[in-house]
């Protein structure tokens, strides 16, 4: 089988969720690693021991047991956004790897259930700590975990559901490349002064003011609010 061909099939295997917990950034470099002998087919919790039944079988191994080093198979889970606390930072938008997270700066945003993968890529980048993580039984099926039952009706719901969750993840790469094109296209024909103050640090310094901003606000709503209700009676 042609090297191509082989990781094309072993990503196919793969649950797609993009989380990193195989150590690599995304499903697709982690069916790479282990077409060219880089890794071990027992990285991946979410596609549990099924997984690494069928990569075995592709590849004429002995499945070995998941390895827990990288974590432990769980049911499928989807991110859910308290919205009365979320300041409109976007971080976990630029974070999420399938574009499953809606909103705006300076405002709310939510989550489409069923589109997350359950890969909590975006719990760590929000500063209000406002992202927990629910069973998707909870909102029903949809992209996800594609090896979360064994059957065989369960399992082409899953391959279909891996494989839009695939088309997401490599949309959004495309989209930050056109964008980053775009971008240094519009920097390239500003005048230096404007290019000096949309540089990099320049830049960064904004966000980070903006996120600072942005919890003092909230900070300030939430003193405001506890000063309204008043001292609670016994």
């Amino acid at each position: 089988m042609k090297q191509n061909a082989l990781i094309e099939e072993i990503d196919a295997i793969l649950p797609q969720t993009q989380c990193r917990r195989c150590g690599f950034s995304g499903c697709l470099p982690y069916a790479e690693a282990i077409a060219e002998g880089g890794a071990d087919i027992n990285q991946c919790p979410p596609g549990g021991d099924e997984g690494i039944r069928r990569l075995a079988e592709l590849l004429g191994k002995c499945p070995p047991p998941l390895n827990p080093a990288h974590g432990s198979h769980q049911p499928q889970i989807v991110a859910l956004i308290n919205e009365e606390a979320c300041i409109g930072c976007t971080l976990c938008i630029q974070a999420c790897p399938v574009d499953a997270i809606v909103g705006a700066t300076k405002q709310m945003h939510t989550v489409i259930a069923a589109e997350c993968t359950g890969c909590e890529l975006c719990i760590a980048p929000c500063p209000m700590d406002c992202i927990s993580m629910m069973p998707r039984e909870r909102f029903g099926r949809g992209a996800g975990n594609q090896f979360d039952n064994t059957d065989d009706g369960s399992r082409r719901d899953g391959k279909a559901a891996a494989d839009h969750a695939r088309k997401r993840y490599r949309y959004r790469l495309q989209r930050l490349e056109r964008e980053k094109r775009e971008n240094e296209a519009r920097m390239a024909q500003e005048p230096e002064a404007v290019t000096v103050t949309n540089s990099p640090s320049v830049a960064g310094d904004r966000k980070k003011a903006a996120i600072q901003a942005a919890l003092s606000r909230a900070t300030a709503e939430r003193a405001r609010a506890t000063r309204t209700q008043g001292p609670t009676k016994t």
